[in-house]
């Protein structure tokens, strides 16, 4: 017996130093989860002694995300306030990154706008509002829309929605008009006349918010969502249909928990949802980024560790931290997907897998 436990001790500490040795130096393996995340943070103006500055070039951080207001007090101006601002913005953290850099923003027009004509910008009708359109008018729109974005030094767009408006009773996507339709190929057709314009002005887009958040009842920036009752697979046919057809770069989960696609998990941090599903069932290999990791129903229900570890190892390769909702310091973030690295918790695979697709996702785009 004293033999049998001294093999198994000698067999762990075999393995654990084999782990070992195919990781990275920690300063490299910090960078490699910097490239999976994207972060919000104050402020109208960056210089070389901004917080926001020094994490992009120690961490080469993936991406930021800009909002016109803070959260909690909407009449504090947040990142954006005027085109010339907001241009001079964008100069200044492309300037200080070393790496590409998504500058993103969430612009589907209608009331999910964060560059509005109240600040100068020109405005763009509501999805909803856009599907009463032709498709030459709907274009024109959405070019305009494009311009306005690479004028401004954005190359990342968190949309379309291709949610389908399945629920009129839903506040948060047909409440606010945000769905084109409840018919699948009408979503189709609109957001992949969203994305064409987006592309052409080196833009990226982004679907969301997979597999549907049309059918919920509930919002969740405050809280648990459930849709097990009312979600159909109907609502996985716009992604179908886009990723099909070949122009898909990136796809944004939903926090919702259906309990017949996992017993377990919400979608975000379901590898039944986002690996089994969007990437072995329908095909998709672009990068899966999550929506805002602070929202009531992720961060009232796990601990960071689980958070950045579940949704790592569901297939998630870009971490979505907004600082809207919330505040998260990117040194702690790192440090502790790092932590989970080494412990074995999260593999190196699944590190070198999502640099991988992050790395690819900018070949598409024009960076500078």
């Amino acid at each position: 017996m004293k033999r049998f436990f001294t093999l198994l001790i000698s067999t762990i500490i075999t393995l654990s130093a084999a782990q070992s040795q195919t990781l990275p130096n920690d300063e490299k393996l910090k960078k490699m989860i910097g490239r999976m995340l994207i972060v919000g943070f104050d402020g109208e103006s960056v210089t070389k002694k901004s917080k926001i500055a020094k994490d992009i070039q120690k961490y080469h951080i993936g991406g930021v995300i800009l909002f016109d207001r803070h959260f909690d007090d909407r009449t504090k101006t947040k990142n954006i306030s005027s085109p010339k601002q907001l241009k001079a913005l964008t100069s200044s953290l492309k300037s200080f990154a070393k790496k590409p850099l998504l500058i993103s923003v969430d612009q589907e027009g209608g009331k999910v706008a964060r560059l509005k004509s109240a600040y100068g910008f020109e405005a763009t009708p509501s999805a909803k509002v856009v599907s009463e359109m032709d498709a030459y008018m709907t274009k024109r729109v959405y070019d305009n829309l494009a311009k306005t974005l690479q004028d401004a030094g954005i190359n990342c767009n968190f949309a379309p929605v291709v949610d389908l408006a399945v629920n009129p009773q839903n506040r948060v996507i047909s409440g606010l008009r945000r769905s084109y339709s409840s018919e699948p190929k009408e979503v189709a057709k609109y957001a992949k006349i969203f994305m064409d314009s987006l592309q052409e002005r080196d833009i990226l887009s982004v679907l969301k918010h997979f597999p549907g958040h049309g059918s919920s009842l509930e919002d969740s920036h405050n809280g648990f969502v459930d849709i097990s009752e009312t979600w159909n697979e109907i609502e996985l046919e716009p992604y179908i249909e886009l990723i099909h057809s070949g122009g898909v770069s990136m796809v944004m989960t939903a926090h919702v928990f259906n309990r017949y696609l996992d017993e377990v998990y919400p979608a975000t941090l379901s590898y039944r949802v986002n690996t089994e599903l969007l990437r072995e069932r329908l095909g998709y290999d672009g990068v899966i980024v999550s929506d805002d990791l602070q929202m009531g129903a992720i961060a009232k229900h796990y601990t960071l560790e689980e958070i950045v570890t579940l949704s790592i190892n569901s297939g998630v390769d870009m971490l979505l931290f907004g600082n809207q909702l919330a505040k998260q310091d990117t040194h702690e973030l790192v440090e502790t997907i790092l932590a989970q690295v080494k412990n074995g918790s999260i593999s190196m695979d699944r590190i070198t897998e999502s640099n991988r697709r992050v790395e690819q996702l900018f070949t598409k785009i024009k960076t500078k």
